[in-house]
Order: structure tokens, then sequence, then C-alpha cells
């Protein structure tokens, strides 16, 4: 028996509507800078630096993640411009979001004096719990979902009716890829914060993050039937893991052979 999908608007007072989509998001943010910067106090970075960062990241990062989308969508934007603001309706794409909070980071960086990968492994667990979390507002909003499976499918994966019931769409039931993200994301939280404790070099943590996060990405895509698309047969996302992944190995092989002593995780901020 189909149940009702859950209503993506948690709170409407007359014009005024406030989505699930968008307080999910802000509820990742708001736990992950709470993480970095108990994080960063720890590791004795400047007080307010991560409040300092987000000021600009969060706004540049958003702007980055929609710009992005649209760009890849413009056959339908170019004929619905004001759609292109909307973006409580969805289509934020996390590797434009990434794209401008890395760009960011490496200006502030840059400003405050402060190494870069510093910043960017203190912050690494907070990003991909923020994107664990996020992936939530997806579905809220019933999307990022995979092909067409059997309610029985659903059911044999145990998984609880308000999900099963989310994943009825349009008359058919769809593979929750939003929930196999976000458990490979939370998975990859865990593991980055059990390598904080072995003996990484600087920037290691980060790059970490980066082949995790590209891994799983690259699979996941595949299964989904949303998904922004270089050509008929190319998805956009699965490209930039492959590009990041590769990246990310490269840089780490680089920097381990180089004969200069990389400092340690822990070391101090200022070294």
């Amino acid at each position: 028996m189909e149940g009702y999908p859950l209503d993506p608007i948690a709170i409407a007072i007359g014009p005024i509507q406030v989505h699930w989509y968008g307080l999910i998001i802000g509820f990742g943010i708001a736990l992950g800078f709470y993480l970095a910067v108990k994080e960063g106090d720890r590791l004795g970075l400047p007080k307010d630096t991560f409040a300092d960062l987000l000021i600009w990241a969060i706004p540049i990062a958003i702007i980055s993640a929609r710009i992005y989308y649209v760009l890849f969508e413009w056959g339908y934007y170019s004929q619905h411009p004001g759609d292109i603001i909307k973006i409580w309706n969805g289509g934020i794409a996390i590797h434009g979001a990434l794209i401008g909070a890395v760009t960011t980071t490496i200006v502030f960086s840059k400003m405050k004096h402060i190494s870069f990968w510093k910043l960017a492994d203190i912050a690494a667990p907070s990003i991909i719990l923020g994107q664990a979390i996020g992936r939530w507002g997806n579905f809220m909003n019933q999307e990022a979902h995979g092909g067409e499976v059997t309610r029985s499918f659903l059911e044999n994966l145990h998984l609880p009716e308000f999900i099963i019931n989310q994943m009825y769409i349009d008359g058919h039931y769809y593979h929750p890829t939003f929930l196999y993200e976000s458990i490979w994301n939370f998975v990859g939280f865990i593991l980055l914060l059990s390598l904080r404790k072995v003996n990484l070099k600087r920037g290691e943590l980060f790059l970490s993050y980066v082949i995790w996060y590209s891994i799983g990405r690259f699979f996941i895509e595949g299964m989904r039937t949303d998904s922004l698309m270089l050509t008929d047969s190319l998805r956009i996302a699965q490209v930039i893991s492959l590009v990041l992944l590769a990246t990310a190995i490269a840089i780490l092989v680089i920097r381990r052979r180089q004969k200069k002593e990389q400092l340690p995780y822990n070391s101090a901020v200022n070294e």
C-alpha cells in the first residue's frame, strides 16, 4: 500500500515558506562549523578563524554551487530565468560548492598567513558530515534518487516506512541513492576522525576526504537518474570525481616523495 510523501515545506506563514531542504542544509553547516571550531581551538588556530572564513565561504560556495548546476542545465534555465534563484527547490551541485569553498579558503589562507592545508585538514570531517546530512534535504525534495525498483526491493533493505513512502514518486518506487551516499559519507566522517589519530602529514586528511568521497560519488552517481550530463551517456559528477581522485592521489604521492620534511597534522598552526 502506497503512503503519502513528506511535505517539503517545514513552515508556512502566509506567503513565507521555509523548506526542509534549507533547514537541513543549514543544520549540516552549523554542526560542521561547531566541530571545525572545536578542532581548531585544540590545534591553536587563532580565535574566530572559521567564523571569519565562513562569512565568505558559505555564500560563495552556495553561489558557486548554483552557477555550476545552472550552467549544465542551461537548456532549461535559459527558458525559465526566474527559476535560477529558486535554490530552495534543489539544484545545488556539491562539486560546485567545493570549487567555491576551496577557492575562498585558498585566498583566505593567504590573507591570514595560515596554511591552506591546515585549514582544509581541520575542515575535512566537517565537510563530509555536512554532506551526509545535506543528502536528507534531497530526500525531502524527492530528488537525487536512482532508477525504478519495486516496493519489495525497498522492504528487503529493511528501510523505515517513511523512506519507502518518500521513494514513491509519480507512481513508481526508486533507489534511495541519497541514502547510499549519506551512509557512505557518514562512514567517511568516522574514518577521518580515526585518521586524525595516526601519523598523517599536513594536508593528508583533506586529501583522504577527497579520495573517499570521490570513490563513493563515482559509483553512486552511476545509479542516479537525475544526473547532470556532459553527453548522453557521460555524467559530469563521475568525470569530476575521477579527476579529483587522480589529482588527490597524485598530490599525496608527490608530497610523500618530496625530500622536504612535511609537517604532521597536529603541528602548531603557525609552523
